[in-house]
């Protein structure tokens, strides 16, 4: 997993009902873009996470010319 400042890392709900969540990572801890990551989610909490196989790094989209 690779990820960079201002990416987003989705994190799927592990059980039946429960939603998927939505943080913005603000700053990577690990070596060359890997895990841990300090994240931000949308209700404004942060805590230091490394993702397991249930999350998703996004990359936002270049800007389009």
């Amino acid at each position: 997993m690779h990820a960079e400042k201002g990416d987003k890392l989705l994190v799927h709900g592990r059980v039946v009902g429960q939603h998927d969540r939505t943080a913005e990572i603000v700053e990577v801890l690990g070596p060359q873009g890997e895990p841990p990551y300090r994240v931000r989610f949308d209700d404004g909490h942060e805590t230091v996470v490394s993702p397991g196989p249930d999350s998703v790094v996004r990359h936002p989209e270049e800007p389009r010319r």
